[in-house]
């Protein structure tokens, strides 16, 4: 298709290219096209695995977790388990009912890094999106080493490998996130639901025994691991096991931030799928946090929670009791495939607006966000080793930064609905997320998530208080640091912005005269290749060539006496027996006499070998004159390549 404009012909070609199959493509599957996008999307009972899986898993370990702090005070204070996890449901019905308006507020996604940036401005949600990004890392560290504790637990011999199971596991997910959201998707219902099944029908027999009398105690349990003193059941500990036990509430804000991967109506698809999502987790909690403390399960890094509790209820280590082993360490798995789901898409938007580097905006080849697969990965990996996989020395980095993100999401909201209330029904108010109209109930609306802001905001200064000598310090810092790295980004974008901006320009003048430097180590073919490109160029050309050995640097001149064409060679001195200062120095004197309509333009000669590997053999001149030289304006180098063909 050509379209004609009054200046120019402008030509616009259809994409004839089609990728050929490798083994990238046996990998990752065939590349898909951007026509193919609307047929990514995901309906409600994958959307459960994709994103509720992060929310889900975490029944796995938040029991255990509270239990931890518990043990300080001795095994009669289990009992106050129980109470704590009816006030950590509370807490998540709360959170549920504000993600549900944000959800319908904000149909294109993004959570609360968009609510922030709407109605808080530029800063909190910088904090925001530094927060919910931590967390997503950590959920996957977090996850992957609670799914290997499951393993151990299960394989004792097995735990001097966790670290390297933990890394195994976590490529493992990144690969299949490569493949794209609608396989990924596929390829975790069924694990995801295999859970469910498994763990409702665990909790169900559990309580069926436990109503007959016939379920006992834990036989054999791991001994308490022993603290250094011993802690009087106090507010300060109840609020310290309660922290702990929040950590049942990551992943629930991860629907709001993938609403864009449902299928129509999105917002409604994923409403529903957040409520059933909370549904589950909370009666899951419940029953499990009850039933741990009735058969007296004792949190231990040898033998998890779970484990206790499964070979209680079916008084063995058989079929059951591994089939509920295999079946937590792989929702644990899937726990971290929500952060493949969401981590890629909140850096995307982050990106967007200039506060990251550009290249997260960029969809692969199976229209997914592959690079920040990668990068999630990578930071994940990192944590795993550094922690050694264990989930007791991740837990304090953990979830900090979700009720952060919960706390900034809910206040946003809160005042969304405010400025709802201030318009009139005719009116509307366009903003970058979406559009603000007036909303009869917004001050129920606005109650509601005030409430939620107000209850995440006390649990995120409780965390951060209790969990501080813990290493939570750490996520205390490294928020307000990243922070200042998106920050920072955001202002080399704007400047750049600035530099390149056509507005106010006057264009230059056109290149007068264009004066070509060509470098030699010899002459033969590739430099007379290189020579006839120059003189494409202009008639002005100085090859130069750098003495090391006078011997040389005599048979350089000779052949090119011959060979030369009449160009002029010159020969820098080099006693030093350096090449390149001599060559650059001699540029730096040409160009500060470059008048302001004049270019140097370096070419080049360069070898290109037939095997890859043979470029470690051969000076990359070109490259190091185009590093050293990318700074002047007005200087362009070029490189001419010379294939070898015997």
């Amino acid at each position: 298709m050509i379209v004609e404009t009054e200046k120019s012909t402008v030509m616009q070609l259809p994409h004839e290219y089609t990728p050929p199959r490798s083994l990238r493509t046996w990998l990752l599957g065939r590349p898909l096209s951007t026509a193919d996008a609307p047929h990514q999307t995901i309906a409600k009972r994958v959307g459960l695995a994709v994103f509720a899986s992060d929310a889900l898993s975490s029944t796995a370990y938040a029991t255990q977790e509270i239990l931890v702090v518990l043990a300080v005070a001795g095994a009669a204070a289990f009992s106050l388990a129980f109470p704590i996890a009816i006030g950590i449901v509370v807490l998540l019905a709360i959170v549920t009912i504000s993600y549900e308006q944000t959800i319908h507020a904000y149909p294109g996604g993004g959570g609360a890094y968009i609510v922030a940036r709407d109605n808080l401005g530029e800063l909190p949600a910088q904090i925001a999106g530094a927060a919910l990004l931590t967390d997503y890392i950590l959920t996957v560290a977090v996850s992957i080493s609670s799914g290997v504790a499951q393993i151990t637990s299960a394989f004792p011999l097995l735990f001097s490998w966790r670290v390297e199971i933990a890394v195994a596991l976590v490529l493992l997910v990144m690969v299949i996130n490569l493949r794209g959201v609608r396989e990924s998707g596929a390829v975790f219902a069924v694990p995801t639901y295999f859970f469910l099944a498994l763990m409702l029908t665990t909790v169900g027999v559990g309580f069926a025994r436990l109503l007959t009398g016939s379920l006992g105690v834990v036989s054999g349990p791991p001994p308490i691991e022993a603290t250094e003193t011993m802690q009087a059941v106090g507010l300060f500990l109840i609020l310290h096991a309660f922290a702990n036990g929040t950590t049942a509430l990551t992943g629930v804000e991860a629907i709001s931030n993938g609403i864009t991967a449902f299928k129509e109506p999105k917002s409604r698809n994923a409403g529903i799928t957040l409520m059933a999502m909370s549904l589950i987790l909370g009666t899951l909690f419940l029953g499990i946090t009850f039933l741990a403390v009735h058969v007296q399960a004792v949190p231990s890094a040898t033998e998890t929670v779970i484990s206790q509790l499964a070979r209680t209820i079916y008084s063995s280590e058989g079929l059951l009791y591994l089939s509920v082993i295999a079946a937590t360490t792989l929702i644990l798995i899937m726990a971290a495939n929500t952060s493949f789901a969401d981590f890629p898409r909140l850096g995307a938007l982050v990106a967007a607006d200039g506060f990251l580097p550009r290249q997260l905006t960029f969809k692969g080849s199976r229209l997914v966000f592959s690079r920040g697969i990668l990068v999630l990965a990578g930071l994940a990996c990192l944590l795993i080793i550094v922690f050694r996989a264990s989930v007791t020395a991740l837990i304090p980095l953990y979830a900090i930064g979700v009720f952060l993100s919960f706390t900034l999401s809910q206040s946003g909201m809160a005042r969304r609905w405010r400025k709802s209330g201030r318009l009139a029904p005719d009116q509307s108010l366009q903003e970058a997320g979406s559009t603000v109209t007036h909303d009869p109930r917004w001050r129920l609306k606005m109650v509601v998530n005030g409430l939620g802001a107000a209850a995440t905001a006390v649990v995120m200064m409780v965390f951060a208080v209790t969990k501080f000598r813990e290493g939570a310090w750490v996520v205390l810092v490294l928020i307000p640091l990243l922070v200042g790295m998106f920050l920072a980004i955001h202002r080399h974008y704007k400047d750049l912005a600035g530099l390149l901006s056509l507005e106010d320009f006057r264009p230059e003048p056109h290149v007068a005269r264009q004066r070509v430097i060509m470098p030699i180590s010899g002459v033969h073919r590739g430099t007379l290749a290189a020579l006839r490109y120059a003189r494409t160029l202009s008639q002005d050309i100085t090859v130069v060539h750098v003495s090391i050995d006078p011997a040389d640097a005599e048979k350089v001149r000779h052949k090119w006496e011959f060979w030369g064409e009449g160009v002029r060679l010159v020969i820098l001195e080099s006693p030093y027996r350096l090449l390149m200062e001599p060559l650059l120095q001699y540029i730096d004197r040409i160009y500060e006499h470059c008048q302001p309509n004049e270019i140097i333009t370096v070419v080049v000669p360069e070898f290109v070998p037939r095997r890859r590997w043979e470029n470690l053999l051969h000076t990359q001149t070109a490259l190091t004159l185009r590093l050293a030289l990318r700074s002047k304006p007005g200087i362009v180098v070029t490189d001419v390549p010379y294939v070898y063909r015997p």
